[in-house]
């Protein structure tokens, strides 16, 4: 299910990093959504 979600991940939601976003300057939404990217990324390689 993890690795579903990784995928659908990939292809909808943006990329900050290719952006160059400063997390020190991230709006709350943004770092909810990159809090949010790191956790199914983790749970999918387990």
């Amino acid at each position: 299910m993890y690795k579903l979600l990784a995928k659908l991940n990939k292809l909808l939601l943006p990329s900050f990093t290719k952006r160059g976003l400063d997390i020190t300057k991230a709006k709350k939404w943004q770092k909810a959504l990159l809090a949010y990217r790191y956790f199914i990324t983790m749970k999918s390689l387990k």
